[in-house]
């Protein structure tokens, strides 16, 4: 293994040259022999997925630097060169938010223009914005100038010392398999640097470079303005809203698409609206992880008088009202407007059979609900914008009307011109069915309580912990795979009995008559659904980038059971016999989610 290790890190000196920061890190590692920290950083290279990349900032083939950028962009490009005959006709978008690392020199926009210079080296037309842009800009891009591919250098709501390669295919959403193992093996075919990878001031010169900032602004808020249905009670409404970007690049964007729906702007929490990679007024940058990330955004709402707080992750593409609201709920919300909003303009009965619309199988299934009752339809997706942004991309492909689709994670994509998560277009249109309802003399909340009457409370419980040992994860799935005997799968859960299973891990759906699941499965990752006799929904399942088994459940009831007290403390039972009888965390070591 020191053998190894140090091979692995003479290789690396040797190609990475260019960046003095890193490079001396690494020296010292070696001079001190620092095993263990070399061992970090050369122990295992970074696994391209369907995610990307995403790790830390810092020396070695482990983390995010200017050398590992250089070879991950080698390969994506020898894969799209083998993908597309027309490469160097069509091209590809590169974006980047304002994220840096000043102790190993990496930054966002640094990352950003060495993968440009990668691809220009080849002959291939780059379009690079010029300064930061929110991650759905990159997808619009792509579809809107039909490029072969797109890439965003972000690590979304990750830690500050982390960073990302997103990856985007020529149908402007995120690669899924077999394109990811493609891109792997091309990036480990094409390790060391091409001999203009490094050249900077090729890609700066280059006639094959362009900007397209000012354009896909310009494209990016009138296709956004087709979603705005009430310019009139927009242009009057006298709703206050907060708005903060966490530090992140949301800030001139939400602005520019409150006043594209002709909205009063937002008052902008001053502290956290300029990019900061030091995120210095958070612990976590992101909106998901409860009150401590919204502390000012309301303290400022309380001062002018704003009844709704938005909140943006640092890279734009995540949305989220009031910490009242989860995800599931607010996707509730704007499911039920999108398709009020399209009625409206559609009244014709025959038109809702070309409908859509999509949530992952980990989301609330509140959508499914409204479907079967207004009568378009609904599917349910792996988890991921990948595989919603893909099949939003069939549908649509096909003649079909996608109307929205979202994730449990605060996401949400209210306008097909993009095919991904979008916080900056959810953030208007979330304001103006705001707006729309306070004309009605209600709120947010009481119009999400007539939801839930009319189609069926459903309420969700969601959380994780918190698990750095892969052989523990590994032994606690496999434990509930042989619960009883070999290949058998728990019959009850303390007192609530399991009416169904699916494992989209190993394909077993115990509801279908074959019992293979119709979802597509992959090995490489652990996830299993419980569906109780009471109505319940649980998912257990890991996380792609970050050391977590994260769970969710949602008690499911019928229109008319609006005891929401009851269902509640149904819910608490059921979450905590998964805990004490499917997680074990005692046993297990597992750290609950911190408060």
């Amino acid at each position: 293994m020191k053998i190894q290790i140090f091979i692995a890190v003479g290789s690396w000196e040797r190609w990475h040259w260019e960046n003095p920061k890193t490079l001396a890190a690494v020296q010292k590692m070696v001079k001190d022999g620092a095993l263990e920290e070399l061992q970090k950083c050369f122990g295992a290279r970074m696994e391209f997925g369907t995610a990307g990349l995403r790790a830390a900032m810092g020396p070695g083939v482990s983390c995010m630097n200017d050398l590992t950028i250089i070879q991950t962009t080698q390969g994506f490009c020898a894969y799209l060169e083998k993908s597309f005959p027309d490469l160097k006709e069509r091209g590809v978008v590169i974006g980047f938010d304002a994220r840096a690392h000043p102790a190993s020199g990496g930054c966002s926009k640094r990352f950003a223009t060495l993968a440009a210079t990668v691809m220009i080296s080849r002959g291939v037309p780059v379009y690079l914005f010029h300064d930061i842009t929110p991650t759905p800009f990159v997808p619009f891009a792509v579809s809107h100038l039909s490029l072969c591919a797109g890439i965003m250098v972000t690590a979304s709501h990750n830690p500050k010392q982390d960073n990302g390669y997103k990856v985007y295919w020529e149908n402007g959403a995120q690669i899924i398999p077999p394109h990811d193992c493609g891109i792997a093996s091309a990036i480990s075919e094409n390790l060391e640097p091409w001999p203009q990878s490094w050249d900077e001031n090729l890609a700066l010169n280059s006639l094959l470079l362009k900007d397209p900032y000012e354009d896909m602004c310009r494209e990016y808020f009138k296709a956004v303005q087709q979603h705005c249905f009430h310019r009139d009670l927009n242009k009057s409404s006298e709703v206050k809203f907060v708005h903060t970007s966490v530090h992140g690049v949301g800030h001139t964007f939400v602005q520019s698409v409150f006043k594209a729906f002709d909205l009063c702007p937002p008052f902008a929490v001053v502290e956290q609206k300029d990019p900061d990679p030091e995120f210095p007024t958070v612990k976590y940058p992101n909106p998901e992880e409860g009150e401590g990330v919204l502390t000012l955004s309301f303290a400022l709402a309380e001062k002018e008088g704003a009844t709704v707080v938005l909140a943006n992750d640092p890279d734009a593409d995540r949305h989220r009202p009031p910490q009242v609201f989860s995800g599931n709920e607010l996707g509730a919300l704007l499911g039920w407007w999108l398709f009020r909003c399209w009625k409206e303009r559609h009244p014709e009965p025959a038109a809702l059979k070309d409908v859509y619309m999509l949530a992952s199988t980990v989301s609330s299934k509140i959508l499914r609900a409204i479907a079967l009752k207004e009568g378009f339809h609904f599917e349910e997706t792996l988890t991921g914008f990948k595989w919603m942004g893909n099949r939003a991309k069939q549908l649509l492909d096909q003649g079909k009307t996608m109307l929205f689709a979202f994730e449990e994670a605060i996401g949400y994509m209210c306008c097909p011109a993009v095919l991904d998560k979008d916080g900056v277009s959810a953030a208007a249109i979330t304001a103006e069915l705001t707006s729309y309802l306070v004309t009605q003399g209600t709120t947010l909340t009481q119009k999400l309580n007539a939801i839930f009457d009319e189609y069926g409370y459903h309420i969700s419980k969601n959380s994780y912990f918190i698990c750095h040992d892969q052989d523990i994860i590994q032994q606690l799935f496999e434990r509930l795979r042989n619960y009883i005997g070999k290949d058998t799968y728990p019959k009850e859960c303390g007192e609530f009995a399991v009416s169904a299973v699916r494992d989209l891990t190993t394909g077993y759906d115990s509801s279908q008559p074959d019992k293979k699941a119709t979802l597509p499965t992959s090995r490489s990752s652990q996830m299993i659904t419980f569906t109780f006799s009471n109505g319940g929904v649980a998912t257990m399942r890991t996380s792609g980038t970050e050391p977590k088994i994260k769970y969710y459940t949602e008690l499911c009831a019928a229109p008319g059971n609006s005891d929401v007290k009851q269902l509640k403390a149904e819910l608490d039972n059921l979450v905590d016999a998964i805990v004490q009888y499917f997680f074990e965390p005692e046993k297990n070591k597992l750290k609950p989610r911190p408060e």
